[in-house]
């Protein structure tokens, strides 16, 4: 999903870090301590700008703040974060512990790259708010079942705070009426796509009425009078929209070159666009050739009419998943997946249980697809990441569409491993239980390591899983090397939408609301986020085949993947690093690997 603008300001300062970095054993020291020291001028920046996402995230004491937007929220983020970026900069000069010297690096470069972030966006975008989502937002991270209830009357206060109800607070609709206002005789500005602006608008009332949804499920009494008082202004918003910001509505989606790049470089792709396209072209067609043979073999074992791979997705999926089957289904496959990675002894797994869960229409329209909702990674007191399924989506016309991509038996398999483990939750588990400093959670993470990771272990669970995972597995991968030549495609004109979409729903064979979703994903939800799984598989792939062709018969691959793990959100080159100086060089100094049979 993409953030909106209200987050993406003073997110981008902490979320689309790169950086250098080595592995560095976990000493008995303080070192982490000091670290987390450092990371805390940052986070000051992050928790007073956006205490939303710094609450969900782990920050303390911030369950009743909310988002504000002052005229010139871009000078005062640029300032507060350069004055920390200064401080960072002292500390690194004269610090002498190798660990604390790397995590200062991690964020310098994130402080760095926040201030080019929020330069760029002032720089082409006329400023536009999904106020609707951002309030929902706000109140989910502190109405949910993980959440103590002691904690949970904040989310009325919160919600007084929205509505301007509580003193010092301006109603935020109104605050960002004002704010875009006072940016529309700046020349040069691009409005927000059509499209994402008439998909917003056609989802503000789920948003406004899954508000309501949730103080009534958590029983939080006295909500009434501020809700029905922001959803007044909500609506009015929304009217300002429709008559002063549609019209400045853009029709093209492709962001401004620069821009483009600076989204490519944030979600941590290191490939020149050029050869990231033609590797996911070579990939793309290798895979549908592997996808034909397993396709032969399932279509001979079924007797089917057709043993083309289309053809024999198209009958797995008649294979649906109903209603209150679905969530048994996916509970089951947890179970099973556990068996297998201890088995073949693929990763350590960790004391954690795994959630699953349905989710709301609102959680739908926000991200419509198979997602995990991340525990909070730092102050942990036993929050769990959730494996969350949606099952209505908002189609072109606000009506709803069904995704048929993900509730059959096939599917489950390698969307389990993806989002669950040995995927994106044991990634996350791993990091609550191991612990790692901050600066490698918080601002040394990427989407491509982070989704790489979780494409990587579809890849390593792909040979356990019966024949009709194996190839709903490998449609999956041919979808990742898709949008790495469709995004770039779309966003530099060379492709069209008629075509991604045939892509898609011929190719890959995805269902229409899948196929929708993906090229609204391209074109103005995330541009360049979906590209990084493919670089992020690949990266690691690589690091993989050279760390067993070094180690030989040595290589471990249990221990590999835990290294891997015990390292945080770390980019691709900053992996290799670690695993080159600190998981292959010891094991090398210690005796010739051997040759493999």
């Amino acid at each position: 999903m993409r953030p909106t603008r209200l987050r993406s300001i003073v997110a981008s300062v902490f979320l689309l870090a790169a950086s250098s970095t080595l592995a560095i054993a976990q000493d008995s020291g303080d070192w982490v301590e000091r670290s987390n020291a450092n990371s805390a001028l940052l986070m000051e920046v992050f928790a007073r700008w956006s205490p939303e996402a710094a609450g969900q995230f782990g920050v303390d004491g911030l369950d009743e703040e909310v988002s504000q937007l002052p005229p010139d929220l871009s000078a005062q983020t640029i300032a507060a974060t350069e004055a920390a970026l200064s401080e960072l900069q002292a500390r690194l000069a004269v610090e002498e512990h190798a660990a604390v010297r790397q995590d200062l690096e991690i964020l310098v470069e994130a402080a760095e790259q926040g201030i080019e972030g929020t330069r760029i966006t002032d720089k082409y975008e006329l400023p536009y708010f999904n106020l609707a989502q951002t309030v929902f937002r706000g109140i989910r991270s502190l109405l949910d079942d993980q959440i103590p209830a002691e904690r949970r009357d904040a989310a009325l206060v919160r919600l007084r705070r929205y509505a301007g109800l509580e003193e010092g607070y301006a109603p935020i609709a109104e605050q960002a009426e004002a704010f875009i206002r006072a940016r529309f005789d700046q020349p040069g500005l691009h409005g927000p796509f059509e499209d994402d602006l008439e998909k917003d608008l056609s989802n503000s009332s789920r948003f406004v009425a899954g508000i309501e949804e949730l103080f009534q499920q958590y029983e939080v009494e006295g909500y009434e009078a501020a809700y029905e008082t922001l959803d007044r202004q909500l609506t009015d918003y929304n009217q300002f929209l429709r008559a002063e910001l549609v019209p400045r509505a853009r029709t093209d989606f492709r962001l401004p070159a620069e821009q483009y790049a600076f989204n490519l470089k944030g979600v941590g792709i290191d490939m020149p666009v050029e050869e990231l396209v033609s590797r996911a072209k070579v990939s793309f067609r290798e895979i549908q050739n592997e996808m034909q043979v397993l396709a032969g073999l399932i279509a001979e074992e079924r007797q089917l009419p057709s043993a083309d791979y289309r053809d024999v997705i198209r009958e797995l999926k008649k294979e649906q998943l109903v209603g209150e089957a679905i969530l048994p289904h996916y509970q089951a496959r947890i179970v099973d997946l556990e068996k297998l990675i201890a088995e073949h002894g693929v990763v350590t797994l960790p004391e954690r249980s795994m959630r699953v869960r349905l989710a709301s229409e609102a959680e739908s329209a926000a991200i419509p697809a198979p997602h995990m909702r991340p525990p909070r990674l730092i102050g942990n007191t036993g929050e769990l990441g959730e494996f969350v399924l949606p099952l209505r989506i908002p189609g072109e016309d606000g009506e709803e569409i069904g995704f048929d991509d993900f509730t059959f038996e096939a599917a489950s398999w390698t969307l389990t491993v993806h989002e669950g483990r040995p995927g994106h939750e044991l990634q996350f588990a791993s990091i609550i239980e191991k612990g790692v400093s901050q600066a490698r959670v918080a601002f040394a993470f990427n989407s491509v390591n982070v989704e790489g990771w979780a494409l990587y272990q579809e890849a390593e669970m792909k040979p356990y899983m019966p024949l009709e995972g194996q190839l709903i597995s490998l449609q999956h991968r041919l979808l990742r090397a898709a949008r790495a030549f469709l995004d770039p495609g779309l966003q530099l004109g060379v492709i069209g939408r008629d075509e991604a979409f045939r892509v898609l729903e011929h190719e890959v064979v995805l269902s229409h609301a899948m196929a929708l979703q993906e090229v609204e994903r391209y074109t103005f939800r995330s541009p360049a986020q979906a590209a990084s799984y493919f670089c992020g598989y690949t990266r690691l792939t690589e690091l993989r085949a050279d760390a067993e062709r070094l180690l030989g018969d040595a290589f471990d691959r249990q221990a590999y993947h835990d290294f891997i793990l015990a390292q945080g959100l770390l980019p691709p080159s900053l992996l290799r690093k670690a695993v080159m100086e600190a998981f292959v060089g010891p094991r090398i100094e210690l005796g010739e690997p051997g040759e493999r049979g």
